[in-house]
């Protein structure tokens, strides 16, 4: 798909939200199928100034061709708002995004979980007491809470759609995994993790974002898709 290849969407995401069974798409209740209006081309320019880095270039295109943010992916697609101190986006989770240091590089191109090596999660039979577990479990749950949550661990990270139970997934934006999609499963256990295509090709974000779009109309009804 060419970088400017978005002009179908507005009006795909119209059949859609007059489907019949369109509330049946998880999250299609909180974005209701609408697209908030793209950015000016100064716009970007101003977010990208103050970001310090250059968006990648097939969110940069939706941006300016689709729109800033809505219906997408699970609960929609964080937009990207203009706000009292700049630029900024919203939605549940777009806070994990740190702006200030979006710029640097975010290492990694494998799969991580920074829980990974820390000590097993107590176990009550090793206890004498009930308070003496409480204790030891509470000591377990702020250790690991202290090294997963790290805002390290997300630097160079874009969040940009939350899945529901604080499971949410972002752009990378800077590093050797730049333009790719990933999955943030701290929440549920996990780590980090690369999304890839049924192929097992590393999802961008075209790809990302009309692979939702083709669930949907496939979801709603097969006649949908384009």
């Amino acid at each position: 798909m060419t970088l400017t290849g978005w002009s179908d969407v507005r009006t795909r995401l119209k059949r859609l939200a007059a489907a019949p069974d369109a509330d049946g798409v998880f999250g299609s209740s909180d974005h209701e199928w609408e697209l908030e209006p793209p950015l000016r081309p100064g716009d970007l320019g101003e977010i990208e100034a103050q970001l310090q880095v250059r968006l990648p270039g097939e969110y940069r295109s939706f941006l300016l061709e689709a729109g800033r943010g809505g219906a997408g992916p699970a609960y929609g697609l964080f937009p990207v708002r203009r706000s009292d101190g700049g630029w900024q986006w919203a939605g549940d989770g777009a806070d994990l995004t740190d702006l200030d240091t979006l710029r640097q590089p975010f290492p990694h191109v494998e799969a991580f979980n920074p829980a990974d090596g820390l000590p097993a999660r107590p176990d009550e039979a090793d206890y004498d007491s009930e308070e003496e577990f409480s204790e030891a479990e509470e000591a377990y749950w702020e250790r690991r809470d202290a090294v997963l949550l790290k805002p390290e661990h997300s630097i160079g990270l874009l969040y940009l759609c939350h899945l529901g139970c604080a499971l949410r997934e972002a752009l990378v934006v800077t590093g050797p995994a730049r333009g790719q999609m990933w999955a943030d499963d701290r929440a549920d256990g996990g780590g980090f993790r690369p999304l890839h295509d049924d192929d097992g090709t590393p999802l961008r974000f075209a790809r990302w974002y009309r692979r939702w779009l083709e669930a949907a109309e496939g979801t709603v009804s097969p006649d949908l898709r384009a």
